[in-house]
């Protein structure tokens, strides 16, 4: 299953109602769930962003379907990185390289 790195950032609205952001992060598991995917790992970071998240989905489009229910509501917006294994780059992609 493919493996994505979510860069996030509280809005004015998200960082104004912080103490909601538990029940944020219940809610954004289960709409993961939804699609068939899973916040694998969450965690609260300081400087450009405010959190990363570690999330495993079924494809592309799940994990935006999910990112765009979860940013509607208002509270965070996110940046999105597609992430591939060193072990499996270095075993596949970098042995076809010219």
């Amino acid at each position: 299953m493919p493996t994505f790195v979510v860069l996030g950032k509280f809005t004015q609205e998200g960082i104004t109602k912080i103490k909601e952001s538990p029940q944020r992060l219940g809610a954004a598991r289960k709409v993961a769930k939804s699609v068939g995917a899973e916040i694998k790992e969450f965690y609260y970071t300081m400087g450009r962003y405010d959190f990363v998240a570690i999330t495993e989905g079924p494809s592309n489009e799940a994990v935006m379907q999910a990112l765009f229910t979860i940013c509607s509501v208002g509270a965070v917006r996110t940046e999105t990185l597609v992430a591939v294994p060193a072990e499996k780059a270095a075993a596949e992609i970098i042995k076809k390289l010219p």
